[in-house]
């Protein structure tokens, strides 16, 4: 019998999930997870959200909304190893291992370090060897691949620079992970949609998967259609992506029919695309209350998940310590 492939992937606990961050990841590892063809992990990635502006206060709550949400999403914890990443020592032992076989200058041309510097006044180290932590994230398990979009090839490139530099300075262990590169439509900002859909934006930038149907209602009204110049305006080409994926195909075929045509009226593109999302994160937002109100089920899952990621990360880093030379 094949050996599954094993695939890593991971979210920060920065906020309630928006329709942006389902759709570029969450959706399509509820996919993978079902197929069954694969070894999933999946965690939450709260070492990573130290690089941010939380307090400690507000982190804690966040994990447990953002296990909540996962689970509400369709995460399932029989199927996926589910885990909180600093519950495993691990994966911060090993990016120090990482940190000493990496290239500065590698580092420093990383895209979105260079787009992070130049949104904090004081970047951190953190924010620098941010991408090493990710490739001991998924080294520590093996992965073989990681499910990404365009802009996130470069951290999985940098992830098998990493295990090759390993290998060549020691042994041949870490495989060289692939990116499993995956067709996301690009969700941008209702209010700005040149920019991409975006919580540090504003809440009226975003639709989250917890906002009850008046609220989403009430923020796609607020959507900017307004055309510039020929084709088709960016917010409304960002509206019929949204009404494609949340709405049925016969209703997205007539709305572009309509948009070609010159026809289309926004405000009813805006009401049933309002309704279609509102409807379709129904069972979501359910879900989500009921995890919510027991903590204890929520600790459970994410204890059950750690012990099987421990014993696997346990094991890695038994090896790596005798490759290196430690005792």
């Amino acid at each position: 019998m094949n050996k599954k492939e094993i695939i890593v992937s991971g979210i920060q606990p920065t906020g309630n999930l928006h329709i942006g961050n389902y759709l570029g990841a969450v959706k399509k590892w509820v996919e993978l997870q079902n197929s069954g063809k694969y070894e999933m992990y999946i965690f939450i990635a709260d070492l990573h959200a130290l690089t941010g502006k939380m307090t400690a206060d507000e982190l804690r709550t966040q994990i447990n909304k953002t296990c909540a949400e996962l689970l509400a999403a369709g995460i399932d914890p029989k199927k996926t190893t589910f885990f909180v990443q600093s519950h495993i020592q691990e994966h911060a032992e090993l990016a120090w291992i990482f940190n000493c076989v990496t290239p500065i200058n590698e580092l420093e041309r990383m895209t979105q370090y260079k787009d992070k510097v130049a949104q904090f006044k004081n970047a951190t180290a953190g924010l620098f060897t941010y991408p090493i932590l990710q490739a001991a994230d998924i080294l520590l398990y093996h992965g073989d691949l990681v499910p990404v979009g365009q802009d996130q090839i470069q951290h999985v490139e940098l992830t098998r620079d990493t295990a090759r530099w390993f290998n060549n300075k020691y042994e041949q262990y870490f495989p060289e992970t692939k990116h499993l590169l995956t067709p996301t439509p690009k969700i941008m900002s209702l209010l700005e949609p040149n920019k991409k859909m975006s919580k540090s934006l504003g809440q009226d930038h975003v639709i989250e998967l917890s906002d009850e149907p008046e609220i989403i209602e009430n923020k796609i009204k607020k959507a900017v259609t307004a055309t510039e110049g020929g084709g088709v305006a960016p917010g409304v080409a960002n509206l019929l992506v949204l009404i494609k994926e949340f709405g049925d195909q016969k209703t997205y075929e007539k709305f572009i029919q309509m948009e070609k045509d010159k026809t289309i009226r926004y405000g009813d593109l805006k009401k049933e695309l309002g309704e279609a999302v509102g409807k379709y994160f129904s069972n979501f937002r359910t879900e989500r209350a009921k995890l919510l109100r027991d903590e204890k089920k929520l600790t459970k899952i994410m204890s059950v998940g750690t012990k099987k990621a421990k014993k696997v990360a346990e094991k890695t880093m038994i090896d790596i310590r005798k490759i290196i030379g430690l005792k």
